[in-house]
């Protein structure tokens, strides 16, 4: 990777007004991109609309229409940007410490770190930097900070300026930016067990596409894949390890410079996505591009290239049992399988325990155990408006609704999924999204005659009160609920859908055998078999807590006998000395 200055102002993109999707740009005017992505044009909230998210190995990061940046999940090393390395089960704001407002517009993020992108082309990352991969030198960084990019060519006193990024993109242990002429740049290590590539340090180092510019990226532990603007159509290149033929170049041969992945020269490609050592494209099957395929090669061992086997594959295949006429909007990889989502809101998962991911502690019936070595649709409350699909080392995350609604689903560890738990759901689950406001500061409130307030604002106070405490109470019965059902069922409450029938009438009495036989009555063996499992857990459960509460009376009265016995030993003892000293004295000479 030979280190070059910027292409020239020539070879700027065509495409530079566009907007961040997930990190990249897509191309067009932004009135356009949301056009194409079925986006409404509206004038909502824009705090609560959510432009772009991004996953890490065990994090989640979301970006705002108004440039704020939240984050949640497993806090190690700083990854969420908070401050703290405490996990977050809910999205918190990131802070930015800069004297002047800081207006984030794309983000990404690596196994154990984040990087996000300024309006003004100013690019800040935080979290784990063993290899350099935040751009900065020092340790982890718990909050952002600002990387410092390479100069502009031109004088050192008039014309030489920092270079304004337009994308970036995070992988394992390594960052990435494409500048607003097209050029790359790479920071961090490609693979740390690669001793032939080596790393490169915290200082960005441009790639040489010999003036070719660069309109997409993506990244897996130890390769990359370039989407290359060539005369008007977009190239696919690939370089790094390729061990398992991720490269897409038809072996299994390690490169150290970009090569071009000539499937791709007769197929019209819009989207790249990488994970630890495969890749899948979305290209165009229509001039229209009303539709469009998934092509995927690299490592097949649990299924995430959605070809129906295990195998690897070193060139890239078409994903043919997806179904025909679909348009993808968004495809994603984690370490172990792959998501895509249509335009009409359909999300099929493919690869390790059906499409979840990494999630070998996942418990299922045996009619559903396994990896998804095909595309699995994923059941949900349908996603209207999809906008990207995001996938963790074992959870996804889909932004939909226009940007106003996320799901997840999957392991949900150090809370991961966003959704207040941490345990796991194998069915989409919204996110707690918008997240609560931050109370504002008292204010000042001036204090008003006694008699001037109604009995009517008294009352209305009194309500305000009790309708937030029956609120909260509510929200924590809910939760209770919810959790207790996805335990017994091993999926999340769903309202009316599985409310008992005697509950949906206020009139009627409640009774739990009658509603027992009816739950019994409705399930199927699948779920006969989790009751089955679950209740024969719970009273092996309390058996063994019986059995400690015996172990531990036994001890406590063996104690107490002990001490008694003890007790009654030192008085006869005492007795004895007593008694002999008396004799003693008794037949002590006189003096």
């Amino acid at each position: 990777m030979a280190k070059q200055t910027p292409p020239m102002e020539s070879s700027r993109r065509e495409e530079k007004d566009g907007v961040e999707i997930g990190g990249w740009r897509r191309r067009g005017s932004p009135e356009t991109n949301r056009q194409e992505a079925g986006i409404s044009m509206d004038t909502g909230n824009l705090s609560e609309k959510v432009t772009a998210i991004a996953t890490g190995e065990a994090h989640t990061l979301a970006v705002t229409a108004d440039g704020n940046v939240y984050s949640w999940g497993r806090g190690t090393f700083g990854r969420l940007g908070n401050g703290s390395d405490a996990d977050q089960h809910s999205p918190v704001k990131i802070e930015f410490n800069s004297p002047d407002k800081v207006k984030i517009v794309g983000i990404s993020a690596g196994a154990y770190h984040s990087i996000a992108l300024a309006d003004d082309g100013s690019v800040w990352s935080w979290g784990y930097n063993t290899y350099g991969q935040l751009g900065v030198d020092g340790e982890n960084s718990f909050v952002p900070c600002f990387v410092k990019m390479p100069m502009t060519e031109g004088s050192l006193t008039k014309n030489e300026k920092t270079l304004k990024i337009s994308s970036v993109k995070a992988g394992g242990m390594m960052s990435l930016a494409i500048d607003y002429l097209g050029g790359l740049w790479v920071w961090g290590t490609v693979d740390e067990t690669s001793s032939e590539m080596g790393s490169t340090p915290a200082i960005p180092v441009s790639i040489d596409f010999h003036s070719h510019t660069v309109a997409k990226v993506a990244c897996g532990s130890g390769h990359i894949v370039a989407l290359i603007n060539n005369g008007g159509d977009l190239s696919c290149y690939s370089w790094g390890n390729n061990g398992y033929g991720q490269l897409g170049l038809g072996d299994r041969k390690m490169r150290s410079n970009p090569q071009i992945v000539e499937k791709f020269n007769t197929l019209e490609a819009y989207e790249v996505a990488c994970g630890a050592s495969h890749t899948c494209v979305l290209a165009y099957t229509t001039k229209a591009k009303t539709v469009s395929s998934c092509w995927s090669f690299g490592r097949g061992s649990n299924g995430q290239l959605g070809l129906g086997t295990t195998k690897d594959s070193s060139y890239p295949e078409m994903v043919t049992e997806l179904p025909e006429s679909l348009l993808l909007v968004s495809v994603d990889c984690g370490l172990f399988h792959t998501s895509v989502v249509s335009s009409s809101g359909n999300v099929w998962s493919w690869g390790m325990e059906n499409g979840l991911g990494l999630c070998p502690a996942a418990t299922f019936a045996e009619t559903d155990a396994g990896d998804a070595l095909s595309p699995r649709l994923i059941n949900g409350p349908g996603f209207p408006q999809p906008i990207q699909v995001a996938c963790g080392a074992a959870h996804t995350v889909l932004l939909a609704d226009g940007g106003y609604k996320l799901w997840s689903w999957g392991r949900g560890r150090s809370g991961v999924l966003g959704n207040g738990q941490d345990v796991d759901f194998f069915t989409p689950r919204a996110v707690f999204w918008p997240p609560p406001k931050q109370e504002a500061a008292p204010e000042t409130v001036v204090e008003k005659n006694p008699e001037e307030i109604t009995d009517m604002e008294k009352k209305l106070s009194a309500a305000m009160e009790e309708m937030k405490f029956l609120e909260s109470k509510f929200s924590v019965m809910a939760r209770y609920a919810s959790i207790l059902h996805g335990c017994i069922f091993g999926r999340p409450f769903e309202g009316d859908k599985d409310m008992p029938v005697s509950l949906r009438d206020p009139r009627g009495v409640f009774d739990i055998t009658k509603e027992w036989e009816n739950i019994l009555e409705s399930c199927d063996h699948r779920n006969l078999v989790r009751l089955q499992m679950f209740y024969r857990n719970m009273l092996a459960g309390v058996e063994d807590k019986m059995m400690k509460q015996r172990i531990v009376d036994m001890i406590k009265e063996y104690l107490q006998s002990s001490a008694g016995e003890n007790q009654q030993s030192s008085s006869f003892s005492g007795g004895v000395f007593v008694e002999k000293k008396a004799l003693a004295n008794k037949w002590q000479p006189d003096e």
